[in-house]
């Protein structure tokens, strides 16, 4: 068993949809999508988990309804869902090697194609962290997510180039 191997054989398996016993079963996410105003969405799991879409001021409707920007857009959604993605990974490593995270911030900037459809040409992570944590092994959690073990960001690769940085503060 190699060493990187040996850092995860002890994190469970991540399930990044509902953890359903059906899901779990058939290792399949589902998600419910309704239509609220114009172009605002409202996204719901099986386990009634939800999140907001919606389209840019320049596609929705009269000024108060939604379709006016309000919430994450479809592409920004994504780039949480990378992030987030492998924050549990990034996270759970860092806890299984007995480090202590007291802060912990992801920002993320994605840069698309200027064609249709805008596809995510590249995406960078900047991953801040607080704590009593070994700078080798906040590096080593953010390589073995990204090459590894995050999903979102299998399936990104390689046709989207995702970079990332990693930074102790305080």
């Amino acid at each position: 068993m190699s060493e990187a191997d040996d850092e995860r054989a002890t994190i469970p398996e991540l399930d990044e949809g509902d953890a359903t016993e059906a899901n779990a079963a058939t290792n399949t996410n589902r998600v419910h999508i309704t239509r609220r105003d114009t172009m605002a969405f409202a996204a719901e799991t099986p386990a009634g988990h939800r999140v907001l879409i919606d389209g840019p001021p320049s596609l929705g409707g009269p000024v108060g309804s939604d379709g006016q920007g309000e919430a994450m857009r479809p592409m920004e959604l994504f780039l949480a869902s990378l992030a987030s993605c492998m924050s549990v990974d990034v996270v759970m490593i860092l806890q299984k090697q007995k480090q202590t995270i007291t802060g912990y911030d992801v920002h993320v900037e994605g840069r698309r194609a200027d064609a249709v459809p805008a596809v995510y040409e590249s995406i960078h992570l900047r991953f801040e962290l607080a704590g009593e944590i070994a700078e080798n092994k906040l590096q080593r959690a953010c390589k073995l997510s990204v090459e590894k073990y995050c999903s979102v960001a299998s399936m990104l690769l390689p046709s989207v180039k995702v970079t990332w940085e990693a930074s102790l503060l305080g």
